[in-house]
């Protein structure tokens, strides 16, 4: 079986490697819709167009596709990606000091001795970090990590100096549930780890 990860994210890829899987990076470059203001709810949409848009290209055979979408959770808001040093500052300034929800969603699409499959679903983590001054987190935007991830933080990277606790999947907030997905698969007679 095929396996293809529908997503450009080095921290993704490097999960999947972690846990032992053989697979193909194919990014979706469609763009992303949302229909509702529920975070849980926006990444399963969004994980859905992007597992779909890379389904659609999978020929005869057997093939699996993830699809991956993470967002932070704070007070009501959603962040994303921050884009501008100004947006990192504002994030990381309202999650300070507070819990806030990491939600991953993930959708899987394969198919099987010809019979196609698709399951979504989102897990969720809660993080709490320790109060940041203003030096701290201008220090920290400028190491440029928070560019690139929602919420703008890395929990895997520099950030790991301000997280007080976690409640949930540590992995999920990095941005791939592996544990999770491995079990879902395994339900569906599909063992990732030991692919033919």
């Amino acid at each position: 079986m095929k396996i293809i990860l529908a997503s450009a994210s080095p921290r993704r890829r490097e999960l999947l490697d972690q846990i032992g899987v053989c697979f193909a990076v194919q990014p979706a470059c469609g763009e992303e819709k949302i229909t509702s203001a529920d975070p849980k709810k926006v990444v399963e949409e969004l994980s859905a167009q992007k597992a779909a848009e890379v389904a659609d290209t999978q020929k005869e055979g057997d093939w699996l596709v993830i699809g991956a979408d993470t967002v932070v959770s704070c007070k009501g808001q959603i962040l994303g990606k921050p884009g501008s040093e100004e947006n990192a500052f504002r994030m990381l300034a309202m999650l300070e000091g507070n819990t806030h929800e990491v939600y991953t969603g993930v959708t899987l699409c394969w198919s099987c001795a010809g019979k196609k499959e698709k399951l979504t679903f989102a897990e969720k983590t809660e993080v709490t970090m320790y109060p940041m001054t203003e030096t701290e987190i201008l220090a920290y935007i400028r190491t440029g990590e928070p560019m690139d991830k929602a919420g703008a933080y890395g929990i895997q990277g520099k950030c790991a100096a301000f997280i007080k606790e976690i409640s949930g999947d540590y992995n999920n907030v990095v941005g791939l549930p592996v544990a999770r997905i491995y079990q879902e698969l395994l339900q569906n007679g599909i063992d990732i780890l030991h692919v033919s």
